[in-house]
């Protein structure tokens, strides 16, 4: 076993150590964003029913959306390559309307699903400024942690990662991290923490270590899911350690990880299998950058003049 892996080893135990500690301690969210309830840019109104979910759940950071003939009437257009999302409304149709349709003659007004599509603002461009009304987010200054940055720069094969969103994710069928500005997170740290789960979830790519979780996702809550879940945040923990800055952001770690582990009552080896994934994932995304340098410091001098 090599000096990290044991360094990670002891990582882990420390986390389980926390979890037990912690008590019924709840994980935080550990960034903020617009709390403002989704709704449509020209008309103001909110949209209503499962809307709601669907529209929060694309975790753009402002809450506007239009349509595209919306836009072009601002003067804007969608960007090339923006997929819409369906906003589903309930119409009535009258069976006298000569449009309506005729199956059901005898029956008086009745409603019908409808939906049209719809694009959050920051899918747009060439809005004018002045027609989309402010989003006050609380932010603070930033100072990145060098060693940090490092690990996210040297990342072999990364992801791309969009910034502005109003939550954190990773999407596997567009090879895509989603987060928040680095601003609205409550420290560097947590910030950090964040974005190397997500990327942790990114290294079970199909084009990376192909974790069955990623390239074949499960429901929510399933053990596959859970272990996943578990994965990520080791991971995290792992690469926050070798960037010394794990005593920052641990507590916040360990009540999120505890949520998941009530999975190990189901399944005892839960916490080894994603141990192991985790060494996996976090060997993918820093043995490149760290081991050249290790190599090359370890190296006797003449060896690497003669080199």
């Amino acid at each position: 076993m090599s000096g990290r892996d044991k360094i990670n080893g002891l990582i882990t135990q420390k986390m389980i150590d926390r979890i037990t500690e912690l008590g019924e301690l709840p994980w935080r969210k550990p960034w903020t964003s617009a709390s403002m309830w989704p709704r449509n840019l020209i008309s103001q109104k909110r949209y209503r029913g499962c809307n709601v979910f669907l529209l929060h759940s694309l975790g753009y950071a402002s809450p506007y959306f239009l349509t595209m003939k919306q836009a072009n009437t601002l003067g804007g257009k969608i960007r090339k390559g923006e997929k819409a999302c369906p906003v589903v409304f309930w119409k009535m149709i009258d069976p006298e309307d000569k449009n309506a349709p005729k199956d059901d003659p005898a029956s008086k007004c009745r409603p019908i699903l409808r939906y049209y599509s719809a694009f959050n603002v920051d899918q747009c461009e060439g809005i004018p400024e002045e027609k989309i009304p402010s989003v006050e987010i609380p932010a603070r200054n930033v100072y990145p942690i060098a060693a940090a940055e490092e690990v996210v720069r040297g990342m072999p094969n990364p992801p791309k990662i969009i910034y502005g969103r109003s939550q954190a994710s990773y999407a596997p069928s567009f090879d895509t991290v989603q987060m928040p500005n680095p601003e609205w997170f409550e420290s560097d740290e947590h910030f950090y923490s964040c974005l190397y789960h997500e990327l942790a979830h990114s290294t079970g790519h199909e084009s990376r270590l192909a974790r069955k979780a990623i390239t074949s996702p499960n429901g929510f809550g399933s053990n596959p899911y859970a272990r996943e879940e578990l994965v990520a945040e080791m991971t995290a923990a792992f690469l926050c350690g070798q960037c010394g800055i794990l005593n920052a952001v641990e507590g916040n770690s360990a009540a999120y990880l505890k949520g998941w582990l009530q999975r190990l009552h189901e399944d005892p080896s839960l916490l080894i299998s994603a141990g192991s994934m985790a060494q996996r994932a976090f060997d993918y995304i820093v043995d490149i950058q760290w081991e050249e340098k290790t190599a090359a410091m370890e190296k006797p001098q003449s060896d690497r003049i003669a080199a």
